[in-house]
């Protein structure tokens, strides 16, 4: 069981790592992400805010999945 966790939290990281940081290229070259005047609108910022969150629970992922498997948990 804690195998299959560990495995789990590793396999949510790496789709946390690989997808977001790609998601966020193609907002940021959205046209909605910026404004006339070249500033950061709230698409961007409310975009960049979630995929930060995302990749803070990648981290998390994988520290508990390394937890689970040393007998942390």
């Amino acid at each position: 069981m804690v195998i299959a966790l560990a495995v789990v939290l590793f396999l949510n990281a790496a789709f946390n790592v690989l997808v977001w940081p790609r998601f966020y290229k193609r907002v940021a070259t959205d046209p909605r992400a910026r404004d006339a005047d070249g500033k950061a609108t709230a698409f961007l910022k409310v975009h960049a805010v979630l995929i930060a969150i995302a990749l803070v629970l990648a981290l998390v992922s994988v520290i508990v999945g390394i937890a689970a498997l040393a007998g942390a948990l």
